[in-house]
């Protein structure tokens, strides 16, 4: 089924992943630039600016790449993504995924938000493995401790499909080092040490970088850093990987909430691969 501009627009206001009601508020928002302007390494996402930016500079770049509010006194209420800039992106995303598929592009895919963004990314990966792309899912199975503002944690590097997630070996339902297939283990994270971790395996197995990472948090940040095309959404409170998009380090980045159940992402993937002539892909 096709999905238009027009009703796409309707999707993002009527799901909230766009719009003046976005589910990220300004406090957090504002929040969240200052630690980046201070150069706090989750806010970082593993990149390393050029330019100097301090929270205004930040505030105005996510003012125009974004839509959010550019009024640094205004510090409480909700905030924007403005839907068109959304649209917009995807667009893009979509000339992104055209581009892979005629060079046929080996493709690195991972998240940080793997309760929310999986499936979003398998869509746009599997196309492109059916368009003769080659999906990378390198360092499988590797352990690695995780540096967090609450101190070190243990992980896993692991693939839901072709997408690489990192799961918890310790605490929670993974207490012991057993990995809890339901999902439960699976951590949120702005690290860019995954796709590091991904890439340095590729590296010892002789293999070149790959042509495209698809993703989102650190996965753009840190492929984009090594000059790897990469691209994926980013949600208002995550001015780095738009950042790294505005110096050329990262290709393309989605402006949209990335916190909404799965299923609020289908239409956004059916979009992209509609307008990059791809075939949807099929569960």
């Amino acid at each position: 089924m096709s999905t238009g501009r027009v009703e796409l627009r309707a999707h993002l206001l009527r799901r909230r992943l766009a719009g003046g009601d976005i589910p990220t508020g300004r406090q957090k928002n504002l929040r969240s630039y200052r630690l980046f302007g201070q150069g706090d390494p989750t806010a970082l996402m593993g990149l390393a600016p050029e330019g100097r930016w301090g929270p205004g500079a930040v505030l105005a770049l996510m003012a125009e790449r974004v839509g959010v509010d550019p009024d640094f006194g205004r510090g409480q209420g909700p905030d924007t993504i403005d839907p068109d800039r959304t649209l917009d992106a995807l667009d893009r995303l979509a000339d992104l995924l055209a581009a892979a598929a005629r060079r046929r592009a080996t493709v690195l895919t991972g998240t940080g938000h793997p309760t929310k963004l999986t499936a979003f990314h398998t869509s746009l990966a599997r196309a492109l493995e059916a368009a003769g792309c080659t999906l990378l899912t390198p360092a499988r199975g590797l352990r690695f401790r995780e540096p967090t503002p609450e101190g070190e944690r243990s992980c896993v590097l692991d693939y839901r499909g072709p997408v690489a997630v990192v799961r918890a070996l310790d605490g929670g339902s993974a207490r012991g080092g057993r990995l809890d297939r339901s999902g439960a283990d699976l951590l949120h994270t702005h690290s860019a040490q995954p796709v590091r971790l991904a890439l340095a395996e590729l590296a010892r197995a002789g293999q070149p970088l790959p042509g495209l990472v698809l993703g989102d948090h650190g996965w753009l940040c840190g492929a984009g850093r090594l000059g790897i095309p990469a691209g994926g959404p980013a949600d208002s409170n995550d001015p780095a990987p738009f950042v790294g998009e505005a110096e050329g380090t990262v290709a393309v980045v989605v402006p949209v909430d990335d916190g909404s159940p799965p299923e609020c992402y289908r239409p956004l993937s059916d979009y992209v691969l509609q307008r990059a002539d791809l075939a949807p892909y099929k569960e």
